[in-house]
């Protein structure tokens, strides 16, 4: 057997750059087409040395904040469709549990992400060293347990060799749709620096392709059996949809048999806005046009779905007590969930085969025309209020104005706060996979390090290379938050256009907090304890010193005027811009939150009997 002499760290690096995958088109790419890194004790004399002697073939960007540039990669990952891994690696202690937070994001969303994190001495003998975190009762654990509850796979590499089973079995977890989700490895500091006798085939070059399962013949036959017998069917595009590359075979199922689609938040722009197909968003951050025909539903399609409360209102829009979910999803997990009918298996196989069985049916032409009609009433909806209005700016003109001059290859990208409920309802895609809401964990600070990730991977060379530009919805909650990488996408030649509103604080929190009889406390500004006057945040000059192209604009007017500019750009650009605290997209659904059986407050004993109303319309035990 042949070997090759290398250290730990140099193994890891060699084999990740040996590794390629099958893109949408066919085309060969680097599985790992990069990664992001911030040095420190624990991996910058080792595996940030075996990342240098191949800076020119394998390319480490910096980052400002290891969150930040963990999410970047989680950004990426998601506009390739989870057909490319981009990796992050931090320092040992803060710089690996800062981590936590971006590998819980790509646990909710089911999506790939590679981490590597410094850990301590295997060999304990320099214990306790810089940033170790002692447990008292369990000497092998450092701070990198973290990691195991919010990873899909955890190892702590503690000799060499482990990483010849390590890191395949890492990668299997990651590229499986069954399980896929981030994984982490931890690296202690005397393992990365020690020499092993690799054998090279452990390097040999080595093509992958994310597989396609194919469903139970026995569990397609009764969801066809099921849909045939329906009335008024529906079918609800989840995320999924998008990891299978499955758009196109969904607008032909969808047209073909004449069944209603709507979207969650991850599964948005699965249809062009225009798409006859198409209704609307569904849940609490989607239209009534959306939710009325889930009430009335009596077989649901749930492609791709993990059926979060916010997409189904905690369990209360299908109205219809006999109605059939059918739950088609690469995951077992997510395809039973409520007592679902499941079809496990890869979306775009599942309703080719499908469609192979329901040939001559579709639904009755009353139901398309009812879902035309409540399209209708959505759109209609939404030219009101996008409409430019003198007294105030609200939410959903700025995203009606950056909508009208976007193009089919210009994305938009948000997440948490008052966004998702905005984008989903008022952003009309005009492109196939071109939105990106956070919304499976709803983490705020994604915007900007997502819009990082997203422009690197649009971008030129990236694995989504489209034309157009990426749109970053932020909040000035959020980027007060999170917003160093707008110097990361200036300093890297990643461009972006970065849409701050400033509402004064965390208004759709207190919109929350006050719409369940609650008072305005510690979310708005004016309303947390203060020193004297709220200060305000200039965001065009804060984004300008960090290199930006920024301008603050005042109306919608000069906002479309400052699009124009932004667009004309070589780098990143933010606009900035008041918006109104108390305006907002109407429609959604019941959502069940904590409200408080006992209170001072009459409003708040109100709410909470609203509430216990709300709930009678759950369904239990689905």
């Amino acid at each position: 057997m042949q070997t090759i002499r290398l250290t730990t760290a140099q193994a890891i690096v060699r084999w990740m750059m040996a590794q390629t995958t099958t893109l949408d088109e066919g085309t060969e790419a680097p599985l790992f087409p990069g990664i992001y890194g911030i040095f420190g004790h624990g991996n910058v004399t080792c595996l940030g040395h075996a990342l240098e002697e191949v800076k020119d073939q394998f390319p480490t960007w910096r980052g400002q904040n290891e969150q930040g540039m963990a999410l970047a990669a989680v950004a990426y990952n998601k506009a390739v469709k989870a057909r490319q891994i981009m990796a992050a690696t931090s320092s040992v202690g803060p710089g690996a549990t800062n981590m936590v937070t971006a590998a819980a994001v790509a646990s909710a969303n089911r999506l790939p992400l590679l981490l590597f994190g410094g850990d301590t001495f295997v060999s304990r003998i320099p214990d306790p060293v810089l940033q170790q975190v002692e447990n008292f009762g369990e000497p092998s654990a450092t701070v990198n347990d973290a990691f195991k509850p919010v990873t899909k796979f955890w190892d702590r590499i503690t000799h060499p060799a482990q990483i010849v089973q390590s890191l395949p079995a890492a990668l299997t977890t990651m590229l499986d749709p069954a399980t896929r989700g981030p994984a982490f490895i931890g690296l202690p500091q005397d393992v990365q620096a020690m020499a092993f006798n690799y054998p090279e085939q452990f390097f040999a070059p080595t093509r992958h392709e994310v597989p396609r399962p194919r469903p139970d013949r026995s569990e397609i036959v009764a969801a066809v059996g099921a849909l045939k017998q329906a009335r008024k069917p529906l079918i609800i595009a989840g995320g999924g949809v998008h990891y299978s590359a499955a758009e196109a075979t969904l607008l032909e199922f969808a047209s073909t048999h004449r069944i209603p689609v709507v979207e969650t938040v991850a599964g948005k722009s699965s249809l062009l806005g225009d798409d006859e197909a198409y209704v609307g968003p569904i849940g609490v951050t989607g239209s009534e046009a959306a939710n009325n025909l889930a009430a009335e539903s009596d077989v649901v399609l749930a492609i791709g779905c993990r059926l979060q409360d916010f997409t189904t209102g905690s369990w209360t829009i299908f109205k219809n007590q006999d109605t059939i979910i059918v739950g088609i999803n690469a995951t077992r997990f997510d395809a039973i969930k409520h007592q679902s009918l499941p079809v496990v298996g890869d979306a775009r196989e599942t309703l080719r085969e499908m469609m192979g069985m329901l040939d001559g049916w579709s639904a009755p032409e009353s139901w398309w025309d009812q879902a035309a009609s409540e399209k209708a009433g959505f759109r209609d909806y939404l030219d009101q209020i996008g409409a430019a209005s003198s007294e105030v700016v609200s939410y959903a003109q700025v995203v009606r104005a950056v909508n009208d001059q976007a193009g089919p290859g210009d994305v938009c990208l948000a997440a948490a706060g008052g966004f998702p409920g905005e984008v989903n309802n008022g952003w009309w895609a005009k492109g196939i996979s071109t939105f990106d809401c956070e919304y499976g964990y709803s983490c705020m600070g994604y915007e900007t390090a997502g819009g990082w990730g997203a422009a690197m991977a649009y971008g030129p060379g990236g694995g989504a290379e489209r034309e157009g530009d990426v749109f970053v919805f932020v909040g000035d909650g959020s980027y007060l938050m999170m917003n160093s990488d707008l110097y990361s996408s200036v300093l890297s030649g990643h461009k972006m256009i970065v849409i701050v509103c400033d509402n004064g604080g965390f208004a759709v929190i207190n919109r929350l907090q006050t719409g369940q009889g609650g008072k305005p406390f510690n979310n708005l500004l004016a309303d947390c304890r203060l020193s004297g006057d709220v200060t305000e945040v200039d965001f065009a000059a804060h984004a300008a010193a960090m290199g930006c192209g920024s301008e603050t604009v005042s109306s919608i007017d000069e906002l479309g005027s400052a699009v124009s500019r932004a667009r004309a750009s070589d780098k990143t650009y933010v606009i900035a811009m008041k918006v109104d605290p108390y305006t907002w997209t109407e429609g959604g659904s019941f959502w069940e939150v904590g409200v408080p059986e006992v209170s001072s407050l009459e409003t708040v004993t109100q709410a909470r009997a609203e509430m216990d109303k709300g709930k009678s319309d759950q369904r239990i035990g689905w």
